[in-house]
């Protein structure tokens, strides 16, 4: 990738940003974290925040502190005990503020780098403290979907007991920058030049994570769709093809299994047992809804390797926003869908619709995008001939939205909502994208005589005319022309 560094401007916020109330519990301190977590909890308070000392049933999230390398037990994680420790009638999100000398944190870096190069690496070589026997495995797929910070993060992760973590960077005295790791696998960075920027820039991304909810909440409507009818269409088998085709290409890297990464009794009781990268729909016309693949919170589900109980039927989204509307289908497994599910289905909303005929079906008004993938991966290039890119709106790449929230599939609602290519269905561009920096990319493809489902994304990426990468960017970037006629990516503050 190129790099290119820009003079720091101020960062556009998002506009639907609120109160937010922070408990403060500190653990182990030393100068920086002290210095760190006073800055950030002085910015709060300046700007209209509450922080308590105790949390109580208001409190949004935790704050507390760690030494890189300390492992916490699970009954000592605020993660996992909270809401008992406190008698509290939900879950307030942790953070934790962890210190590391700029030194020892590059040290780790070039030792997973040479880890994630190795084609079979030795597990006795690549054995850490707290974390199970098999956690070398995860920390390599890790890696090798997201570089050697990406293990890194996972093994902090795991040794703290927290899935979100300020990790401050010193070179001796001096603080240098912080990191934010959060489940997914982001790592967007804070730079402390300026240390009221640097706090300010830390809660804000607190903040933003806050400010947003879930939308899960899915609702079951509507008769279930008869076996028969099931059994008839063509796209569920779309489906299971274009996952294998998908697997064939590398798309979907291993679901991580918490238990393979660390041994945490209580677990299942504070986030799910394993999640899977990635989700993948398309609309069938014959039942007028979206196939789309289940969660992988539930149970494992490899995406690259589904049967039909790996399938849910989205046929809407709930008025409030916080969830689908799922029909089940007679004589299957209906687990619910993807957390994807909501943004899948909504970004049709602002979109035209066209009329569809084929044998199969016969005539059917249809959304313009017909298949949608995401996946957390990024894009290097695309050719614009073939493929339209379309930005988000500003603040998301200054500061990251959670996955599975309200604030991501509104702001890939309003990115598509503004391509060329599917608002003029004319336009002869058959796939748009868009990426999420920190979380990885958002595709759709239109309707094409002749071809099934995922047909042109598979084409398309065989081609060339797309080229998918593991690495995602984690803030600003751009996509800048080439001497071949292709875009490439341009970072632009990493």
């Amino acid at each position: 990738m190129a790099v290119k560094v820009l003079e720091e401007q101020p960062k556009e916020i998002h506009p639907w940003l609120r109160t937010i109330k922070v408990a403060f519990v500190p653990g182990w301190m030393d100068d920086a974290l002290r210095q760190v977590t006073e800055g950030v909890l002085t910015y709060l308070r300046s700007t209209g925040h509450k922080v308590v000392d105790t949390p109580d049933d208001e409190t949004d999230a935790i704050i507390t502190t760690a030494r890189f390398g300390e492992l916490i037990d699970w009954r000592a994680s605020l993660l996992m005990t909270a809401r008992r420790r406190y008698k509290l009638s939900h879950s307030p999100v942790p953070f934790t503020y962890v210190s590391i000398q700029k030194d020892e944190f590059h040290r780790y870096l070039e030792l997973f780098d040479r880890f994630i190069q190795e084609e079979a690496p030795d597990p006795d070589r690549y054995q850490f403290p707290g974390l199970a026997p098999r956690a070398y495995r995860v920390l390599y797929e890790q890696g090798r979907r997201g570089g050697p910070i990406l293990s890194f993060e996972r093994l902090v992760q795991a040794q703290t007991k927290c899935l979100r973590i300020v990790l401050i960077v010193c070179d001796g005295e001096k603080i240098k920058e912080a990191y934010h790791f959060d489940l997914v696998g982001a790592y967007p960075k804070s730079r402390a030049d300026d240390l009221q920027r640097f706090y300010e820039d830390i809660a804000l991304r607190m903040v933003t994570v806050l400010s947003t909810q879930e939308v899960t909440n899915h609702e079951v409507v509507g008769e279930p769709i008869p076996r028969e009818l099931w059994d008839r269409l063509e796209t569920p088998k779309a489906m299971i093809r274009a996952a294998h085709e998908l697997d064939r290409r590398g798309f979907f890297t291993e679901m991580v299994r918490i238990p393979d990464l660390v041994h945490v009794p209580a677990v299942g009781d504070a986030i799910a047992t394993q999640y899977s990268e990635g989700c993948f729909a398309t609309y069938d016309p014959v039942i007028q809804g979206l196939v789309a693949t289940v969660t992988g919170s539930a149970r494992p589900v490899d995406k690259g390797k589904i049967s039909e109980d790996d399938l849910a039927v989205i046929v809407g989204v709930k008025p409030a926003g916080d969830g689908a509307l799922v029909r089940h289908v007679v004589g299957k497994r209906n687990d619910p869908p993807s957390s994807e599910a909501v943004e899948m289905m909504d970004m049709d909303e602002l979109l035209p619709r066209i009329a569809w005929e084929d044998d199969a079906t016969g005539r059917r008004e249809v959304p313009v995008a017909r298949s949608k993938l995401h996946g957390h991966r990024g894009v290097a290039s695309f050719d614009p001939r073939h493929v339209e890119f379309v930005p988000l709106d500003p603040p998301y790449y200054n500061y990251l939205v959670s996955c599975a929230t309200q604030a991501q599939a509104r702001g890939i609602k309003q990115a598509f909502s503004r391509s060329e290519a599917l608002r003029h269905p004319e336009d002869p561009r058959q796939m748009v994208f868009t990426v999420l920096p920190g979380h990885g990319v958002v595709m759709v493809e239109k309707w094409v005589q002749g071809k099934a489902p995922f047909d042109v994304m598979l084409k398309y990426m065989d081609a060339g005319y797309i080229e998918i990468e593991s690495r995602i960017p984690q803030g600003k970037f751009t996509y800048v022309p080439s001497s071949d006629g292709k875009m490439v990516i341009s970072l632009q503050d990493e």
